[in-house]
């Protein structure tokens, strides 16, 4: 299902991106933070962290995007 926009046919590449990269930071974040099995890391939370930082960043742009104009 395409949107049409001023830039063209876009196919929720923005949306669908952000929701993938809050999943896999929200799951990169857990278990990183499990310290029961194979202790903290820290480079697997900061990679969490980044991911979920980034797809806020997607839907915040997309939602700007929408209501500007």
């Amino acid at each position: 299902m395409a949107a049409n926009t001023d830039d063209g046919a876009l196919f929720l590449v923005k949306k669908f991106g952000g929701i993938v990269l809050i999943f896999f930071g929200i799951i990169c974040i857990a278990v990183g933070l499990e310290y029961r099995s194979n202790g903290f890391s820290p480079e697997l939370t900061s990679a969490g962290i980044v991911a979920l930082a980034c797809g806020m960043a997607l839907l915040v742009a997309k939602i700007i995007r929408r209501n500007t104009g």
